[in-house]
């Protein structure tokens, strides 16, 4: 299943498969049908978050999460998912939150490849000067997250 958000930031796609939310992306048109097809609760209530989050008004998330990667990745995902609104952690300290503090590409592999970016923040992971780096959904909007976030901390 799937529901698609209007949101200040674009279309926003989530996608839930057997209760858990799998992935989230921005879309470029509202597929036809899907914006009446049937909900579930656990896609109503990632809507809800999702929209408070974007406004503000929410700084966490409580979803059943379930993105699809490697071990490695998926320990990545959960050292970002340790970051605080509002503030931001360098790849070096991820690499030392999961052990590894040599494993700079494959933690920046791990984080281009977070299928759910805005719940699992990797948006707060910045270069070790805090300038901005890659970002699944594009630097602007990492940067525009990242002053939401400013804005409401």
């Amino acid at each position: 299943m799937r529901l698609t958000l209007n949101t200040d930031f674009g279309l926003l796609q989530i996608i839930e498969q057997d209760g858990w939310i799998t992935n989230l992306s921005i879309v470029s048109s509202i597929a036809s049908g899907l914006e009446n097809a049937p909900q579930t609760p656990v896609l109503e209530q990632a809507a809800r978050q999702l929209q408070a989050d974007l406004s503000g008004d929410r700084k966490t998330f409580d979803l059943p999460l379930r993105p699809a990667g490697t071990a490695c990745q998926k320990q990545v995902w959960q050292a970002v998912a340790q970051i605080p609104y509002g503030q931001t952690a360098s790849y070096c300290d991820i690499c030392q939150a999961i052990g590894r503090p040599t494993a700079f590409r494959a933690v920046g592999a791990a984080i281009g490849k977070n299928p759910l970016w805005i719940v699992v923040p990797c948006h707060r992971v910045v270069g070790q000067s805090g300038a901005l780096t890659g970002y699944a959904g594009g630097l602007v909007m990492k940067a525009r997250l990242l002053e939401l976030e400013r804005r409401f901390r």
